[in-house]
């Protein structure tokens, strides 16, 4: 006797037990995607800081008012410093309400970086870039006075073959993970990091410092940054913040771009 057989659109029943069992699934899933995302108390606005890197302080300041509300954190590198106004242009951030981060890698004789850090004082800087070795490090951790220190670990436009050519003998997560220890154990506040060797820091190192994250790239990239995540992989892998420049610098409705980063993040830290 022919036995039947049930027709094609006749979807089997999901029992309890598989429901159940899917879910649990979930929620593992969700834990470990959520297992290095930021406890810290920081608004989630400004989690994004924008790379202010324009040629001019006078198309900083069009772009700020332009970018109203949408971004409150700005980063401030090499770039408008050669420019001129670069002071200035901190002061008017300031006064706009709106925090600033020095982006200037210090890498000097100590007492050269530990002076550079010491004028910042009146500057009411957020966060200021070191980029040097241990006496730098602690250099400038001597005189921060309420400004946070961040220690470079390894550039996000710099890969393996890059780290070959400048002499380096380990991969690049070793060296990460050695730079940022140090920094720590000297009184730096936080490090910069790829989004990459974050989760690394993380499980080595803990969550009671900071981790900026920059080569933020919402999409797929094309430029000069080697080592880079999206929003939502930097934030998972253990960032406090994110640094993002061009993809919001190079969009036809900027604003927007920016916003569409900060939906994003509130999405990711929502209560």
């Amino acid at each position: 006797m022919t036995q039947a057989h049930p027709q094609c659109g006749t979807l089997n029943p999901v029992l309890p037990e598989q429901r159940n069992s899917s879910s649990d699934n979930f929620e593992e899933m969700n834990q470990v995607a959520r297992k290095y995302l930021s406890q810290k108390d920081i608004p989630p606005r400004e989690r994004l800081i924008l790379a202010l890197d324009v040629p001019t302080p006078t198309g900083a300041k069009r772009l700020v008012r332009h970018l109203g509300d949408s971004v409150i954190f700005y980063k401030l590198g090499l770039q408008l410093f050669m420019a001129g106004e670069y002071f200035e242009l901190v002061n008017w951030l300031r006064g706009r309400k709106k925090k600033v981060f020095v982006d200037l890698k210090f890498f000097d004789v100590p007492e050269t970086v530990r002076n550079a850090v010491k004028q910042l004082k009146r500057r009411h800087a957020t966060f200021a870039s070191v980029h040097g070795n241990d006496e730098m490090l602690r250099a400038a951790v001597s005189e921060k006075n309420g400004i946070k220190i961040l220690a470079v670990t390894v550039l996000t436009s710099l890969d393996e073959s890059d780290m070959r050519a400048l002499g380096f003998k380990t991969d690049i997560k070793l060296v990460v993970e050695s730079r940022a220890k140090r920094a720590l154990e000297l009184g730096c506040d936080g490090v910069i990091s790829s989004g990459i060797e974050a989760p690394a820091l993380r499980e080595k190192l803990g969550d009671k410092f900071l981790i900026v994250t920059p080569g933020i790239r919402p999409g797929s990239n094309l430029d000069d940054q080697k080592r880079t995540v999206d929003v939502e992989v930097a934030f998972e892998n253990g960032a406090d913040y994110i640094v993002v420049g061009r993809p919001i610098l190079n969009a036809p409705d900027k604003k927007g771009a920016a916003e569409a980063i900060q939906a994003r993040i509130a999405n990711l830290f929502r209560k």
